[in-house]
């Protein structure tokens, strides 16, 4: 089984394992980045991520926490993959010799190869997604009465390819999406490596036990949301904005006015359920990822 092969296997298995864990911290969190800004005296639909925790399920059961799970779940084998076997090719295209471990900076350098890579697959499946998990938390303000704008995954497609540019309109929020996946990825293999090379007191990290594996997986994708969660709220602004009237005209711009509206604050709307998210979300990812590409061979 060829090396690419066996990243685009370990790969999957991770990915779904992410999915599986993350997802409804993923939920709250662009509940809360994509809710309006109250008007001056009335207070926001969510105080917070424990309260839209709880507005959530009483108004949607606890299948609203996995609300759009279908557009990552249907992409996340393809996600992954090419995340793990580009970055997998980026090591071979660098490694001055077969078997030669890599140095840090070189490990940075193909995990934002990786980035630049699935950004193209990011971003049309996350505007699938946040369009989902928004829509409750923009009801109040819609003018459909607050019933629901999609039906699922497939209709926020045909509704986007109909009215929004066609395929053009997928790819709205790509700009900050690169900005978002290419030096985050940079920073959670980054990261990754070398936290795996601490705990193993050297380059050689393939006795590592599982436990030790998903503290640096975790570790790794708080790394990821530290560096980059301006970036993440600029995107799922500019996905979940209104095409006939947009509030922003662009990446720069969506940043300008959150920040003047909200302060500092605005731009890590939702980062406390994003960190929650991803440190057992990775830690999941990287360690299924590990123990399958090692099953492989």
């Amino acid at each position: 089984m060829g090396d690419v092969a066996k990243d685009l296997a370990a790969g999957t298995v991770g990915g779904a394992a992410q999915l599986v864990v993350g997802h409804p911290f993923d939920t709250i969190k662009v509940k809360l980045q994509s809710q309006p800004v109250p008007l001056p005296g009335q207070v926001p639909k969510y105080s917070g991520a424990i309260d839209a925790v709880k507005k959530t399920i009483q108004a949607e059961g606890a299948g609203g926490l996995y609300k759009g799970m279908g557009a990552p779940l249907a992409t996340v084998a393809a996600f992954n993959a090419v995340l793990f076997t580009v970055r997998g090719q980026m090591e071979s295209l660098v490694r001055s010799e077969p078997g030669i471990p890599l140095t840090i900076n070189q490990q940075f350098f193909c995990g934002a190869g990786a980035g630049l890579a699935v950004s193209f697959l990011a971003c049309p499946t996350e505007l699938v997604k946040c369009r989902l998990q928004a829509q409750s938390a923009l009801a109040d303000s819609s003018l459909t009465g607050g019933a629901p704008k999609y039906g699922g995954p497939m209709d926020v497609a045909k509704q986007v390819l109909r009215s929004e540019g066609g395929a053009r309109g997928l790819f709205k929020g790509l700009v900050p999406t690169l900005a978002r996946e290419v030096p985050g990825n940079a920073a959670m293999f980054g990261v990754y490596e070398i936290y795996k090379r601490f705990l193993a007191g050297g380059q050689d990290t393939s006795k590592l036990g599982r436990g030790s594996l998903m503290m640096a997986g975790g570790l790794a994708g708080a790394a990821f949301w530290a560096s980059v969660y301006p970036t993440d709220v600029v995107k799922s602004a500019l996905q979940v904005d209104d095409y006939k009237n947009p509030k922003y005209k662009g990446s720069i711009d969506a940043f300008k006015k959150i920040l003047k509206v909200e302060g500092v604050g605005g731009l890590y709307k939702g980062f406390g359920p994003a960190m929650g998210r991803s440190i057992p979300a990775n830690a999941a990812c990287f360690l299924a990822y590990e123990v399958t590409r090692s099953s492989l061979g």
